[in-house]
């Protein structure tokens, strides 16, 4: 068999060097005179690279570069049997470089995810993995529902590709800025004709945020473990949307992570249904869902873990107990140990259930909220 060699240019920066040169095969059975061959650029960013092929194509290849090239040299050689093997075999494994090199330069940047508080961004990073930066704009010693961002703030979030919401009147800072709503994903939107309401909240304060109370939609929406699910799957949506290449991996990851919440909501099925209508109180009302979904018995106050509360708040909480005898008081965080004393003496005690608006500590997501179900089983025990 006949073949001829003929020098074109072709990019090659794909690979990574800054000069190179092959033989690439470009093969036509005898009579064919409609080949497929690849046109090449010229230019100087371009280094050679030698292709064969047989008679019939050759007609084809020299329009793309003898016109171009006056320096493109023709030459015949005769190939036996064993010498066109091996030519095909090289071929092969350099197509299969050129093919991963240009995957390599094409792959996209990891995208750029603002999430509104850390169960949403354990959320995004556990699904998205390295295809994703996520940030958690909130300060570590604050509240995210009660963060204001700075002018700084709100650029970086204009920056971003895709900000999370939590949805349920959680971002009060969201209609003071300016935002494209292409890039806003309400995650708990699903599920909005389950949100609960407060009436009449008390107004208080607790940590930088200032005075505020929890009037209106109840906002803790993901403690709700069934509702959280339903969250992770609206992030995987939103960031699949933006990076349809990664929709299967992402969402194979989604599934894991449901498992993961599927089996939490389990847990806490089976602990509240081990005692039912076991009176409980909560420190904070920021369990309204935990509740309702796990059929909790609880009746809730408004004090903080690091403030003792004024001589009339535990005057109403004598009261409480007049009528709902829990032995248990649940909280945001470890209380004082003059408030956990004081408790006792009314024969109540003190178990956390973090709710983890904030980035933790130590561990994630999961390994926060299992460390709360073992907590809980103190009160069920």
């Amino acid at each position: 068999m006949s073949f001829y060699f003929i020098f074109c240019s072709f990019p090659s920066s794909s690979l990574g060097m800054k000069s190179w040169k092959l033989r690439l095969p470009v093969f036509s059975q005898a009579g064919d005179h409609k080949a497929k061959v690849p046109k090449p650029e010229l230019g100087n960013k371009y280094k050679y690279i030698e292709f064969f092929c047989s008679y019939p194509s050759l007609k084809k290849l020299g329009k793309h570069c003898s016109k171009k090239d006056p320096q493109t040299p023709f030459r015949k050689v005769d190939l036996g049997g064993a010498d066109l093997f091996i030519l095909c075999f090289v071929w092969l494994i350099l197509s299969l470089l050129l093919s991963n090199a240009s995957a390599g330069d094409t792959e996209s940047p990891p995208l750029k995810v603002i999430a509104a508080n850390y169960p949403l961004a354990y959320f995004a990073e556990r699904i998205g993995g390295s295809r994703v930066s996520v940030n958690l704009p909130a300060p570590a010693n604050e509240d995210p529902a009660f963060w204001k961002p700075t002018a700084g703030e709100v650029g970086d979030m204009q920056k971003a590709e895709l900000i999370l919401l939590n949805g349920a009147d959680y971002e009060k800072w969201l209609p003071r800025v300016t935002l494209s709503k292409f890039k806003l994903t309400d995650t708990s939107a699903g599920f909005k004709n389950a949100y609960i309401r407060i009436e009449n909240a008390v107004t208080h304060s607790h940590g930088p945020s200032g005075m505020h109370s929890h009037e209106g939609i109840v906002f803790t929406t993901w403690l709700d473990f069934d509702q959280a699910a339903i969250q992770a799957e609206a992030v995987a949506q939103a960031m699949a949307r933006k990076r349809p290449e990664f929709k299967t991996v992402m969402m194979d990851n989604l599934k894991s992570l449901q498992n993961d919440l599927a089996a939490l909501d389990s847990q806490m099925k089976g602990l509240t249904a081990s005692k039912p209508r076991v009176p409980l109180l909560g420190s904070h009302p920021v369990y309204q869902y935990l509740a309702r979904r796990y059929e909790l018995n609880l009746k809730s106050v408004h004090w903080e873990p690091n403030e003792m509360p004024p001589n009339e708040e535990w005057e109403g909480l004598r009261k409480i107990l007049a009528t709902h005898p829990a032995k248990w008081m649940i909280w945001e965080a470890k209380p004082s140990e003059a408030i956990v004393a004081k408790l006792t003496e009314l024969g109540v005690g003190s178990l956390v259930f973090d709710p983890c608006a904030n980035r933790p500590e130590s561990g994630n997501f999961l390994d926060v909220m299992g460390i709360n179900v073992e907590h809980l089983k103190y009160a069920y025990r």
